[in-house]
């Protein structure tokens, strides 16, 4: 089943307790709390806190989404054990990381193995504490098409990895669909918005028919994931309860 919810850094500006109210009020159901602002990676009484305002008002944790970058982070003042004590205590099932830094066209061999043998490294950490890990998919990183990120977990060949997904600009509503497809084994959450530009940012009913597909395919995969709103037009509170009416009554149709 597909369930409704919110990435907090949508409103970094906003505290978790105002945050915990907007989901609360708009009918969705969980949130990816963000390791940059809301809670800060190895803070974990702040986590618990989150963790505890969250579950309070009847809502879930659905992710930590942190800025571990894989390859990179563990040698620049962010280890990953303080990654997974935050995860831990905010009692958030995944830890979404970013699977290095260079795209899969321009990195290098040596610098391809040097994420997965990283990628080995967070994920055997993980399993050992009940969690699973799950990279961004995101330009500008090893996941950064639907083919490069299902060649990145075949290569780190661990159970407790999987992979987010969301459309990147440009592409076409088939190679949306077909990359659910292919990343359907491993597919984790959904990161859910509507963008002419980076800057260009839509009312989520704009890309309906779009994201109608998108859902219909991933419902089809089968288990519970989250499709989850990431950033809004102008940032702003009215534009979040807009779209969050949108989502809802996508998924409603499934």
């Amino acid at each position: 089943m597909i369930h409704p919810g919110l990435v907090s850094i949508t409103f970094r500006k906003l505290s978790p307790e105002e945050i915990v109210a907007l989901v609360r009020t708009a009918g969705l159901k969980g949130i990816e709390w963000g390791g940059d602002i809301h809670v800060p990676h190895g803070e974990v009484g702040r986590a618990r806190e989150v963790r505890d305002v969250t579950q309070d008002a009847g809502l879930t944790v659905s992710a930590y989404g942190s800025y571990f970058r894989v390859g990179h982070s563990e040698n620049n003042g962010l280890p990953f054990n303080q990654v997974l004590a935050s995860a831990l205590e905010l009692a958030a099932p995944v830890i979404r990381v970013w699977a290095g830094s260079v795209g899969s066209a321009a990195v290098d061999e040596d610098g391809r193995w040097r994420i997965v043998e990283d990628l080995r490294r967070i994920t055997d950490l993980a399993a050992k504490a009940g969690v699973k890990v799950a990279v961004e998919f995101h330009g500008g990183t090893l996941a950064d098409t639907h083919e490069s990120t299902s060649q990145l977990l075949v290569e780190v060949d661990r159970p407790n990895l999987h992979t987010y997904w969301q459309p990147l600009i440009g592409m076409t509503d088939e190679v949306c669909v077909h990359a659910i497809r292919e990343l359907a084994p491993r597919l984790s959450h959904l990161h859910v918005f509507h963008w002419e530009t980076v800057n260009q940012r839509q009312p989520l009913a704009v890309g309906a028919d779009r994201w109608r597909k998108i859902l219909q395919t991933a419902a089809q995969i089968g288990g519970d994931r989250y499709a989850m709103l990431e950033y809004v037009e102008h940032d702003t509170p009215e534009s979040f309860r807009r779209d969050a009416a949108t989502l809802i009554g996508l998924l409603k149709e499934l």
